[in-house]
């Protein structure tokens, strides 16, 4: 790049961040030890003059910056520690899905799309009875909020305002069906009404919302959640893994459409699969 064309990049770049910050050339000066006409100088509107190797690092140091990005080296503002910081975060994760940063999370993504494994049926589509079960008895606290929460996601998805790819393991809903492991002591008549659920709702709400099941003895998951191309989120237990990186948002969403691809059961027959493993189940 032209030595002009840089200097004005660095000029433009440091007018705007000192403009942003609230700082006045005097300020800049006494921050970074220099007289007030060297800054001068350097928002000159004719000038060619790019600023030394220390001048620019105490300059990026005192705007919070990166030297690269003003001098045009980079396009992003925030200093390498803060890329990384910014590019991954660990949050605590509540064993509900009222989790007040998930619920954040979906709110950031309306009107974009949502991949979603769950961890174990998906939250979002879970009835009353069940999460009544599941968070008394295990949490030992109310399931009301958990409920509010999930019937807000879902309204997201009936007003359109997302598109909402869930992927569940095969051996997961044969597993709930029997009310075995984790779903061991479940009543059979809150398991049938949950697939009833679920087979209404797959239905109805096609093809906003898209159910695929995969085999996990074949393809495997962690629970993971792609929101739009900004947002990957991995949970891990008792904590979320969230990533703001564009190359680890894509690597995530091709891992989902992989699923997708290996899926045994397309979101269009997924009713149909649902009814048959219903059927299984003794009537009251």
């Amino acid at each position: 790049m032209d030595k002009r064309d840089r200097a004005e990049i660095f000029r433009d770049r440091l007018s705007a961040q000192m403009a942003a910050t609230g700082l006045t050339r005097s300020a800049l000066a006494r921050a970074t030890g220099v007289d007030r006409s060297t800054v001068a100088q350097l928002l000159a509107a004719d000038a060619a003059r790019l600023p030394n190797a220390h001048l620019a690092a105490e300059c990026a140091r005192v705007l919070g910056v990166s030297s690269d990005w003003l001098l045009g080296l980079s396009d992003w503002p925030e200093r390498p520690g803060d890329v990384f910081a910014a590019a991954m975060t660990v949050t605590e994760a509540a064993r509900s899905s009222a989790d007040a940063q998930l619920h954040d999370w979906h709110r950031e993504a309306a009107g974009y799309k949502i991949r979603h494994v769950p961890a174990t049926l998906p939250d979002v589509l879970k009835t009353e009875p069940l999460m009544n079960w599941e968070y008394s008895k295990f949490l030992g606290r109310t399931p009301e909020q958990a409920i509010g929460a999930s019937q807000d996601r879902l309204g997201l998805l009936g007003g359109q305002m997302s598109d909402y790819e869930i992927a569940i393991s095969i051996g997961e809903l044969r597993a709930f069906a029997a009310g075995a492991g984790y779903y061991q002591g479940l009543s059979a008549e809150i398991r049938r009404a949950q697939l009833d659920y679920l087979i209404t709702t797959a239905r109805d709400l096609f093809p906003s919302l898209r159910l695929f099941l995969f085999d996990a003895r074949r393809v495997f998951s962690a629970p993971v959640t792609v929101f739009g191309s900004f947002l990957g989120v991995v949970y891990v237990g008792r904590f979320y893994l969230a990533f703001r990186s564009r190359d680890r948002v894509r690597s995530l969403t091709e891992h989902f459409d992989n699923l997708i691809r290996e899926a045994d059961v397309d979101a269009r027959d997924v009713p149909v699969w649902l009814e048959a493993l219903r059927a299984e189940l003794p009537e009251a």
